[in-house]
């Protein structure tokens, strides 16, 4: 199948997962449940992956700075703005998207193969919406505070390696990560963090409904919902990158 096919076939579907709820209560219980399994299951890792971001990109820019003339707070400005800007919005949702993106896609493309999206389509019931949904808005939920939790603990990664390494002392790394603070980069991180929210859920969740055949079909879609949900999420950042820092 083609790439606009695709593309077609998910604008369509999509359509589906706004259309108004039968039940909200119903819909509310999952959102909470979605909330646990999508943001809470995931900030060990997103914890620990942080850490040692923030930890090497200290310990790089620390040891490429040889001329005198840089003074070392640079170390804390440039952790923070790397951060803020890139690390925590994009490479901690690339990450979620192997997590969050194959366990979605597996999930759904597992329900389809054993009929129970066909069940709930004949009791009426809206199985894209009731699906698909609730992650989607726990996850839009959820991701913006994981990518604040993951600043932080990137910058104190890069504030304990410089410590530990001897690099940069603890007073001059904090002054670089208060130096030149632009409060609107902490504004254009969460909208990307919000609209990676969607891709990462959605994405997965097309290829997962549209899974035929058996369990081999399962792994492939949820194989291939990581390459394109990948993809997508780039070709979003460079989207949103231009429009929003311009």
């Amino acid at each position: 199948m083609g790439l606009f096919t695709h593309i077609g076939r998910y604008v369509l579907w999509m359509s589906r997962v706004f259309k108004k709820p039968e039940k909200w209560r119903v819909y509310r219980k999952q959102i909470f449940f979605e909330i646990q399994s999508i943001g809470y299951a995931s900030l060990g890792l997103v914890a620990l992956v942080s850490l040692f971001m923030g930890a090497v990109l200290a310990i790089q820019l620390a040891y490429n700075i040889d001329s005198p003339l840089i003074p070392m707070y640079t170390v804390g400005f440039g952790v923070r703005d790397s951060l803020i800007l890139e690390f925590s919005p994009t490479i901690i949702s690339i990450i979620l998207v192997g997590k969050v993106g194959s366990s979605i896609a597996s999930e759904i493309g597992t329900m389809r193969v054993t009929d129970q999206i066909d069940a709930l389509d004949i009791m009426g019931v809206n199985s894209t919406g009731y699906l698909v949904g609730p992650k989607m808005i726990a996850a839009v939920i959820c991701n913006p505070f994981i990518a604040i939790i993951s600043m932080i603990l990137g910058m104190f990664g890069g504030y304990a390696a410089g410590i530990l390494t001897g690099e940069v002392p603890g007073n001059t790394f904090i002054f670089g990560l208060q130096y030149a603070f632009q409060p609107y980069y902490i504004t254009y991180a969460l909208i990307k963090t919000a609209v990676f929210a969607v891709i990462i859920t959605t994405v997965p969740a097309y290829f997962g409904y549209h899974t035929s055949g058996g369990a081999l079909e399962v792994g492939r879609s949820s194989t291939v919902s990581v390459v394109y949900s990948i993809v997508v999420l780039l070709t979003f950042n460079l989207i949103l990158t231009q429009m929003l820092l311009q």
